[in-house]
């Protein structure tokens, strides 16, 4: 029987102790007596976040059919249970097993966002880990990272041993291989990092060094080590309907926040926003077979007892065969209790039908992102949607029966002017107005629409990563700006307004674009106390901007100057396969406010075809 890491008193003081004792539904249990490699697989937040995470539940049903690999997960405790375990020097521990994490192989962190690096260095803090790579030895676990923040991994490279640069089902069974390969001929550390960055796709950030210009820019990264790559090339699963996919993912026994079954319909996205980083990562846009998806349904919902089905992508609309697969979801599981959820619309796509089917008992809120209010702005961050899209699908919608409207817009836009800010509050004016222009009698009461305006970030390898940003309090006065224009609105009675924290954005750009140097901030900020820096209530500013000051890292070098187009970025040692050349040209078509066609209209030569598939690839034959 297995015996819990935590005692029933400890159990009894904490906030939801049913994150940290395992044991859910379609967890897998092995005996680690007859496998040769234990990987503990982490997302460094909070259980009802990490469980929710389609990603790690791939990786976790991979790795586990596998008989000689014992997958686990952890996640990061919560803070009341982070204050017990260090006075306490009670270890981290894997939900499966509830053994100590530095008792394992490997220690893998999903890396999703930049305000978890805090939470990262928790994690291996608290297994008993050394924070940094080089202090390492060979009792100690590989600390390895994947997910959209490895394609800029320089500002936690020295907290990790190896980097994975892409979609995970392709060479990690390789990885695998080679490490216990070296670990039955008594290989060192060392010897498993060399022969891992020969595999596609691995970093060893130790194999590389970095020089710099008198300005404080990069002059060259170069390997080190005979073995490491000049280029590192992302991975990408081509064949996405026969790729691995969980068919019995593990049920949490609390309400986390993606309680549903969720069926991935294609990966990669046709559209080019400008703003956009996982646009430009996923490409070539690949789609699952629609019959393969039927198939998963049936299986999930089977196995896990859930009353949801969501359909996940980047651009759900885009999804050929969505009409198909909706309607079949809607009559196969008619009047059993299952709800259909299709996020990431676009308004100009909006098949009324459909959502009317799924919606047809209650008509809940629609949410669209019109990224920007004016015309103008919309061509510059190449949206594709024109006022007129927007206004007739939010007119179609009306008339099938939503009154309630979510409109995301972005503020800090590069090229936004204060008409382009003032045009937010006028278009979501419009949006009402076209509610009223319905009949009386036929509408179903009153309109309500909620604009939400985020403040733009830069991303690597997005035509926007020259792009500079603002402080603090240049973003809330462009809040303010739209807010006032809110207040002149003719429908003001029916629109809400609201906007995201701007310190938080300030600190997610520098560490979008950080180089080896921010470490020093991160690791700052972790000795003054801040994890979880993602949530409001743990977020602390003030410790932040001393984590600078007593690094000596300038934020404005990192954030308020537009980079040279020919400065050498932090991340340009890895091939996306989207080409820096064609990110240029596409920061120049903002500059100069021109629309490109999305992948299925027209080819525009980014580079992704090189990987013989998806959209660009087929629209060449």
């Amino acid at each position: 029987m297995r015996k819990l890491a935590l005692s029933d008193e400890i159990l009894m003081k904490i906030e939801k102790p049913a994150r940290y004792i395992g044991n859910e539904l379609n967890s897998v249990m092995k005996n680690k007596d007859e496998i040769d490699i234990r990987f503990a697989m982490c997302f460094p937040d909070v259980y009802e976040i990490g469980m929710s995470h389609l990603g790690i539940q791939i990786l976790y049903d991979m790795f586990n059919r596998r008989k000689d690999v014992w997958c686990e997960r952890v996640y990061s405790p919560w803070i009341d249970l982070d204050k017990i375990m260090r006075e306490q020097k009670i270890p981290l521990f894997a939900l499966e097993s509830q053994d100590p994490i530095r008792d394992f192989d490997f220690l893998g962190i999903t890396i999703q966002y930049e305000m978890c690096y805090t939470n990262i260095l928790q994690v291996i803090d608290l297994s008993g880990i050394p924070l940094h790579a080089c202090d390492r030895t060979e009792d100690d676990p590989i600390v390895i990272g994947g997910g959209p923040c490895a394609y800029n991994p320089e500002p936690i490279a020295e907290f990790f041993d190896l980097f994975y640069i892409g979609e995970g089902e392709t060479v990690y069974d390789e990885l695998l291989d080679v490490y216990k390969a070296n670990k039955a001929s008594s290989g060192s550390r060392k010897d498993f990092l060399e022969k891992a960055c020969q595999i596609e796709g691995i970093y060893v950030p130790a194999f590389y060094d970095v020089t710099y210009n008198e300005d404080g820019t990069i002059h060259e990264m170069y390997p080190t080590n005979e073995h490491a790559p000049v280029k590192v090339k992302k991975q990408v699963v081509m064949d996405v309907t026969n790729a691995p996919y969980p068919e019995a993912p593990v049920v949490p026994y609390i309400k986390v926040t993606q309680d549903r079954v969720v069926l991935e319909v294609q990966r990669g996205c046709i559209r080019g926003c400008r703003f956009c980083q996982a646009g430009q990562l996923y490409r070539p846009t690949r789609e699952r077979s629609v019959e393969t998806l039927k198939e998963y349904a049936y299986k999930m919902l089977k196995s896990t007892g859930h009353e949801e089905i969501s359909l996940s992508s980047l651009s759900t609309s885009d999804y050929s065969e969505l009409k198909e697969l909706v309607s079949f979801l809607i009559e196969e599981f008619r009047g059993k209790g299952i709800n259909i959820s299709l996020p990431s619309l676009r308004i100009d796509a909006f098949s009324l039908d459909v959502m009317s089917k799924v919606q047809d008992i209650r008509k809940s809120s629609l949410t669209f992102a019109p990224e920007a209010g004016s015309q103008r702005m919309r061509n510059v961050i190449n949206k594709g949607l024109t006022e007129e899209d927007i206004i007739n699908g939010a007119g179609q919608a009306f008339e099938g029966g939503w009154n309630k409207v979510k409109l995301y817009f972005m503020l800090g836009l590069p090229e936004e002017t204060e008409e382009d800010m003032e045009a937010i509050a006028v278009l979501a004016d419009k949006v009402a107005r076209r509610y009223y222009e319905i009949p009386k009698d036929q509408r179903n009461g009153k309109c309500q629409i909620t604009a939400s305006s985020s403040f733009f970030i830069p991303k690597p390898f997005t035509p926007f990563q020259w792009a500079r940003m603002y402080t603090n309090e240049e973003y809330i006065s462009r809040a303010a700006i739209v807010k006032h224009a809110f207040m002149e609105q003719l429908n003001r009675k029916s629109l809400r307004y609201n906007w995201h924290d701007a310190e938080v954005t300030v600190l997610e750009g520098v560490f979008a674009r950080g180089d080896r140097k921010t470490a020093r901030v991160i690791e700052e900020a972790y000795r003054l106390g801040c994890i979880y820096d993602s949530w409001t209530e743990s977020f602390d500013n003030e410790k932040w901007m001393k984590a600078f000051k007593n690094t000596g890292i300038d934020l404005a070098f990192y954030n308020l100057r537009e980079r040279d187009i020919d400065e050498v970025f932090p991340w340009d040692f890895i091939d996306i396969g989207v080409t820096k050349e064609f990110l240029k040209r596409e920061w120049k078509r903002a500059m100069d406010g021109e629309v490109t066609p999305n992948c299925r209209e027209k080819c525009s030569g980014c580079g992704a075809a090189g990987w013989g598939g998806g959209v660009c690839f087929e629209s060449k034959n």
